[in-house]
């Protein structure tokens, strides 16, 4: 018998040149992946090319991005999601996800041309604007990733109020350059998210960031720093076709080369031809292995070289379904998939490829080689072929069942009590939250509080103490027999507070999610999140960032502003009162009394988990102040007027026939004014006091009057600044004085407007003050040169 002839030795042997995996799913996913890739890229291209653009501003998108994660994501939704899985995807892959709805039948081809247009499919992916299914809304970049872990968290939660299993994988696409985000490392610090088995995050290491390839080869860095907090890692390097070529003769040689290759020298590779590629790849220098890596590079033909080079295996399927196996749902998982930044696309590995839009040309030749037509981009699959088939079968099994709503519990509006003696508004708050278990105790089992390790000094020991502490799992409580601790530590999964480290971001984002499960599981909840106002400002941007996304919760700031004497400039709080004033969806409240408190808590949970509902934003303080000040109306009639005054944004304190000034103030500061009120009054001047609760709701009464806000009443500005009362206004605050300095133009009177411009300095309150020019001497001296 005649026997082959081996091959000589640098005879080129072609692996095999198609792209097919063998395995009629995945091909039929492959064939997914590229139509996914072509509506994408053509979204954006209508959006920028086709589209009428009169204002000359770039509209934007981002293809390469896209294309960097369309193989992932691919593979997630056709062959491994569930209906019980939700997904947070990176900001910049809308696009993708937007084909994919649309091949499921779950968005309207008309939607498809107006990406980025007013009413249409937004930048990013958005929960409450998108017309498509989309699970967590992103465009912050960090905050969208990190939203499943607290969804997580607020799902486990659920389950414990309603004792009804809810679990599913909560999955998070993640670019590589977010990874610098610090939000992200906080959270995965946290202690609790190493018991969330359900949290699967995928990192699209594109090794690409917005202006450059990232210089130094991070992933050893990033799979050391998830094994650190104890998640899974699996890394998914390489495709079937380039991981063939390693188990040759000299292969070794050739994944070392790789591996150890920068990641500017790699993606410089990519820009190559094969001639190119055959005298770099190799290395400079000559040496044993770069004659091992040619003579191997010479026994493969131009067409598999370049195209092993781009198999990474965030574009293999194959390697993507071998990793989602792996999966253990006992712990965290982070899948490190790399890929190139514009894969497929002619701007493939370009480093300044971030927001390059493809040119007529290149988005030609692009339906070229995907066989798709430019001239009628928005093509389904047939329903009888194999990747008709495929989706429909997808769609069938993602469909999800609509939740039942839960209506929230009636909250009380007044627990009929008159705080007595010397209170703090800070105190008032924990006495609330106990008052509110005894007389609406519906009401109160929907509460969940969180702080950042916070929770003793913001005096929140009673209601910890009575509702117990949030866990995964019932730990126990080592001091439970010490006689001298008076906190105690009852860890279980029925706890109604969450203790998490001092990380603010992380206490705003899980609020916000938790504030969402009204709409994501039809239970709704009250959470409150407290933290020391001064690091209100750190934590904005991300609770901004989930009232934007749908959450409705209620941030408590405590103790706030300069009357926090002793603590000095680095933790009194300046800009906050401003930053309720101006923050959307949500009603800030600085309340001077305890009574105050109970009556602004408790609407402001009458806002929580329901269509239409509100954030809110309470500004507490730890000075003590006399409640007799108060002057609370005895009578039912008037006490209820009261209140609703309190809750609209203000109410007339004090009050004389004829003022000659109208002193306007907030929060710690009312003592003050009422104390410079009497010392005017002892002049012979007499003034009327204003006590004003929300800044916020005074502007949009004035806005409304002035026929500029359609939804706010105006009927707070009659009752606390009557015209008939004109005069002279000072305002005084322990904050930043613009944000009362409005009030002057509802009936067009001179003003003085005090309050806290500068740093502040540590010393007594009444120093403080004094430095400030908010203490009682600066108070009358404003109103008696306002007066002139």
């Amino acid at each position: 018998m005649s026997q082959t002839a081996p091959p000589a030795a640098n005879a080129i042997v072609p692996v095999k040149a198609d792209t097919g995996y063998g395995d009629p799913q995945l091909d039929a996913m492959a064939a997914i992946e590229r139509r996914v890739l072509w509506l994408a890229t053509s979204m954006i291209h209508h959006a920028n090319r086709v589209r009428q653009n009169t204002s000359g501003i770039k509209v934007g998108g981002h293809q390469a991005s896209s294309a960097s994660i369309n193989t992932i994501m691919t593979s997630l939704w056709f062959g491994q999601l569930r209906a019980e899985d939700r997904v947070s995807v990176k900001p910049h892959a809308s696009p993708v996800l937007h084909a994919i709805n649309y091949l499921l039948g779950e968005l309207d081809e008309k939607y498809l041309t107006t990406l980025r247009e007013f009413g249409g499919l937004q930048s990013y992916p958005s929960r409450a604007k998108d017309p498509d299914p989309v699970d967590y809304s992103t465009g912050s970049v960090g905050i969208g990733a990190t939203a499943p872990i607290w969804g997580a968290i607020s799902r486990r939660y659920v389950e414990a109020v309603t004792a009804t299993p809810n679990r599913g994988r909560q999955y998070s696409l993640v670019g590589d350059a977010e990874l610098d985000e610090g939000a992200i490392w906080e959270a995965l610090l946290e202690p609790s998210v190493a018991d969330l088995g359900e949290i699967v995050w995928i990192v699209d290491l594109n090794r690409q960031s917005l202006d450059r390839v990232v210089p130094n080869i991070a992933a050893g860095k990033i799979e050391r720093m998830f094994e650190a907090v104890g998640w899974q890692v699996i890394p998914v390097r390489f495709g079937r076709l380039l991981e063939s070529l390693f188990e040759r003769e000299g292969g070794a040689a050739l994944r070392e080369r790789i591996v150890e290759m920068s990641n500017a020298e790699y993606q410089r590779l990519l820009r190559c031809t094969a001639r190119e590629v055959r005298d770099r790849l190799p290395g400079a220098g000559g040496g044993a292995n770069a004659a091992t890596i040619s003579a191997l590079l010479d026994t493969i033909d131009d067409d598999t070289l370049l195209r092993a080079l781009r198999n990474l295996g965030g574009h293999d399927l194959a390697a993507l379904r071998a990793a989602y196996a792996q999966i253990d749902d006992t712990r965290p998982t982070v899948i490190i998939a790399y890929t190139i930044k514009g894969h497929g696309l002619p701007t493939e590995g370009h480093p300044q490829n971030h927001s390059s839009l493809l040119t007529l040309e290149q988005y030609q030749t692009l339906g070229e080689k995907l066989g798709e037509s430019p001239n009628a981009p928005w093509r389904r699959f047939a329903p009888a072929t194999a990747e008709g088939v495929l989706c429909a079968a997808t769609a069938e099994r993602l469909a999800r069942e609509p939740s039942p709503s839960v209506a929230p519990p009636t909250v009380p509006t007044d627990f009929g009590r008159t705080p007595q003696g010397t209170a703090t508004t800070q105190a008032a708050l924990g006495r609330a939250l106990l008052d509110l278990t005894r007389a609406a105790p519906e009401a109160a089992g929907r509460v969940v509080t969180v702080s950042p390790d916070v929770s003793s000094s913001t005096n929140l020991a009673g209601w910890l103490n009575k509702v117990g502490v949030w866990s995964t799992e019932e730990r126990r409580d080592w001091f439970s027999d010490d006689a001298e601790t008076i906190m105690h530590w009852s860890e279980k999964p029925t706890g109604q507070h969450i203790e998490l480290g001092i990380a603010e971001v992380n206490l705003v984002s899980l609020i916000g999610e938790l504030g969402a499960t009204w709409s994501r599981w039809g239970q709704p909840l009250f959470p409150i999140g407290v933290l020391y106002d001064p690091f209100v400002e750190r934590a904005l941007e991300p609770w901004s960032y989930g009232i934007y996304a749908g959450g409705q919760s209620i941030l408590i700031g405590t103790p706030s502003g300069v009357t926090l004497a002793a603590e000095g400039g680095a933790h009194q709080s300046i800009k906050t009162p401003s930053i309720g004033l101006e923050q959307p969806n949500c009603i800030s409240y600085e309340p001077a009394f305890a009574l105050d408190v109970e009556w602004t808590l408790l609407a402001a949970m009458a806002q929580l988990g329901r269509e239409g509902g509100k954030s809110a934003y309470l500004r507490l303080s730890t000075k003590p102040v006399n409640q007799q000040l108060a002057a609370i109306p005895a009578d039912p009639a008037a006490r209820d007027r009261r209140r609703r005054q309190v809750v609209a944004g203000g109410y007339l304190l004090r009050s004389v026939a004829q003022p000659a000034a109208t002193i306007v103030t907030m929060g710690a500061m009312v003592p003050d004014a009422l104390a410079a009120a009497d010392r005017l009054a002892a002049l012979g001047t007499a003034v009327d006091v204003v006590c004003v609760t929300s800044p916020g709701l005074l502007y949009e009464a004035l806005q409304a009057r002035n026929g500029q806000d359609t939804t706010a009443s105006t009927w707070i500005l009659d009752q606390i600044l009557p015209h008939e009362k004109a005069a002279p206004l000072v305002t005084v605050l322990d904050g930043h004085p613009h944000t009362l300095a409005f009030l002057a133009s509802v009936n067009q009177v001179k003003s003085r407007n005090l309050g806290v411009s500068h740093f502040g300095q540590a010393g007594g309150v009444e120093d403080v003050y004094r430095y400030h020019g908010i203490d009682t001497d600066s108070i009358v001296g404003a109103v008696l040169d306002v007066m002139g």
